[in-house]
């Protein structure tokens, strides 16, 4: 099994925004799999936010925004692409 980046636990729909609990480090550039049941869509990171403040990085316990080009509601995971 893959390991886990993180869970998505809101997502902001008007906006495309999810919003991240890691698990893991996340970098902007970084490749990803949002996976919700059978749904898998590859997604890479352009952008991450913590508190507002953009940043290039996160670390494993950081609670990120980021911007997702597809839906991704709570419970979504957040997997290596």
């Amino acid at each position: 099994m893959q390991r886990l980046i993180g869970k998505v636990v809101h997502y902001y729909d008007r906006i495309g925004v999810a919003i991240i609990d890691l698990k893991e480090p996340l970098r902007v550039g970084d490749m990803v799999m949002l996976k919700k049941g059978d749904r898998i869509v590859p997604q890479r990171i352009e952008s991450i936010e913590i508190e507002h403040a953009s940043v290039t990085s996160a670390k494993r316990g950081d609670i990120v925004g980021v911007k997702v080009d597809t839906e991704a509601y709570e419970g979504t995971v957040v997997l290596p692409g």
